[in-house]
């Protein structure tokens, strides 16, 4: 498996999520990334995404790539980073151990038919741990999510490092990432 292959055809994302990411996120960065991504949502069949319906992930996942292909790779980190704040996310997180956690329910609530993946969060140490991601969405982007989740719930003082470190990786055909969290 590789990143942009949904791990199951009947897997489905929600469309706040959907219309979080692609209207909010990406206004953040520029009207035009806003356009480009409506525009690859509706070459994959997304067409006037609504809040209350679910899409296919393919679809999404297809669009990513466009997103990707068209503005640059770097920017899926970026919009990575910027999940926590447009995506609906889980209360009462009041650590970094807890929001890393949290990455997983957050993505459950988003996700649902068939093998969906998922995020597990291992403490590693003090002001450590490990966050393998199992899912299909491009490293790039999980770095960022990982990243802005952990610096939302860091100490002031904290300088948040965020590095792939596992024997697999999505980028290689593997269905898993593995990166290492220090804050």
């Amino acid at each position: 498996m590789a990143s942009y292959e949904a791990f199951d055809e009947a897997v489905e994302v929600h469309g706040r999520t959907i219309l979080a990411v692609a209207d909010d996120a990406m206004s953040r960065f520029s009207a035009s990334y806003r356009e480009t991504a409506f525009d690859a949502l509706a070459a994959n069949g997304i067409d006037d995404p609504s809040a209350d319906e679910w899409y296919p992930q393919q679809a999404w996942l297809d669009t990513f790539a466009v997103i990707a292909d068209e503005l640059e790779p770097h920017i899926l980190d970026r919009l990575g980073e910027q999940i926590p704040d447009v995506a609906e996310w889980p209360t009462a997180v009041d650590s970094v151990e807890a929001g890393l956690r949290s990455i997983d329910e957050a993505y459950q609530r988003n996700h649902r038919g068939g093998d969906i993946g998922h995020y597990l969060f291992e403490s590693d140490g003090e002001r450590r741990g490990r966050v393998t991601c199992r899912n299909p969405y491009p490293c790039p982007f999980d770095r960022g999510l990982i990243r802005a989740v952990a610096r939302t719930y860091a100490p002031v003082e904290s300088f948040v490092f965020v590095e792939e470190r596992g024997e697999r990786c999505r980028r290689d055909g593997d269905d898993t990432c593995i990166y290492t969290v220090s804050w």
